[in-house]
């Protein structure tokens, strides 16, 4: 993975530029797809940017056709049609890849393992994701390859009463991932983790099948949650940083001219600073609307973070031993103590 710290788009390369080797490559077509339908989705900034700065790039030497939603709105349909060669690059959530015998890529679904978004920037951008990107490669034995790390937001709980610590979260039920470190974590809080799909769940909080729930300030304000008896207060936890992957094959990848690699890692870099930059600006005007519309907002820094982070870390812990990732979660703690 091209390593993205400090991560600004790069300067593009004028058209006429250096055409030589340009010359000597076959044109080439990229199937870009993410599983979002509506154009205003953070991915869909970040595949219009890829078509863009790599169409502008290679000075008409690669065309792009971005697909939002049109060859698959479930990730997995964009993840078989990566392997099957119907698509070059998708968007997708990277843990699939714990069924295919790569359990260390849950490390990402850890909570409370970045502090802020500039951290989990400098992380996924920098050395972790690197090394990350390197051991997926490896134990897949080159069938997928990470380009990058994307942003779909900053999960916070809410439900029908705020809660400042783990301790208020006694008896209440809370629909979350599935996750095994993501159940541990909820019952140590004293909460009763619960299944619910996500286009029941507006109807599980306004009937009050559940108390509470957790997601990010966009997805649950599109869907109306914040307005339902059992979504009204939300406490910002900030708990888990969703980071969807960039993902293409590595045969497609060594299959490109060296030329063409670099035309698709700048994109690439383009790209990811512009879908990152759009997620963290979406999820503020989200978080405005849900006060527009009468919702209560505990700010982060009135939460007892610290007790939450008590509970996370020995999870952490536990997942680190259990995968051999302690050098993995080193890295992140010692970028977070910087």
């Amino acid at each position: 993975m091209l390593s993205l710290s400090g991560c600004g788009s790069p300067a593009p390369v004028a058209k006429g530029g250096d055409t030589t080797t340009a010359a000597s490559d076959e044109k080439l077509d990229i199937i870009i797809a993410c599983n979002a339908m509506n154009q205003d989705h953070m991915y869909n900034f970040g595949l219009n940017e890829f078509k863009r700065y790599i169409e502008e790039a290679s000075g008409g030497a690669v065309s792009v056709t971005a697909h939002a939603g049109t060859i698959g709105t479930d990730e997995s349909e964009l993840v078989e049609k990566l392997e099957m060669g119907g698509a070059n690059i998708v968007v997708a959530a990277p843990g699939f890849m714990t069924a295919a015998g790569i359990p260390e890529i849950d490390i990402l679904s850890l909570y409370y393992l970045f502090d802020d978004p500039e951290t989990w920037k400098g992380c996924v951008n920098g050395e972790f994701g690197d090394k990350l990107s390197a051991l997926v490669n490896e134990k897949s034995n080159n069938q997928f390859r990470i380009l990058a790390y994307w942003s779909s937001g900053i999960r916070n709980y809410y439900g029908k009463k705020p809660v400042k610590a783990p301790s208020d979260m006694k008896g209440l039920t809370i629909r979350c991932q599935t996750a095994p470190s993501i159940k541990e974590f909820w019952t140590n809080c004293g909460a009763i983790p619960t299944s619910v799909s996500w286009n029941e769940l507006y109807q599980a909080l306004q009937q009050g099948v559940v108390d509470s729930a957790e997601n990010d300030y966009v997805s649950f304000s599109q869907k109306d949650h914040h307005k339902t008896p059992n979504g009204h207060y939300i406490c910002e936890t900030q708990h888990t940083y969703l980071t969807p992957v960039l993902l293409t094959t590595g045969t497609w990848y060594d299959g490109l001219s060296d030329q063409q690699k670099t035309w698709v890692n700048d994109a690439v870099k383009a790209a990811t600073a512009v879908e990152q930059d759009v997620t963290f600006s979406m999820a503020e005007d989200a978080r405005k609307k849900v006060i527009e519309d009468g919702a209560e907002v505990t700010d982060f820094a009135d939460m007892d973070i610290e007790a939450f982070k008590a509970i996370a870390v020995p999870i952490q812990d536990k997942f680190a031993e259990e995968n051999n990732m302690q050098d993995y979660l080193e890295m992140i703690r010692s970028y977070s103590a910087k």
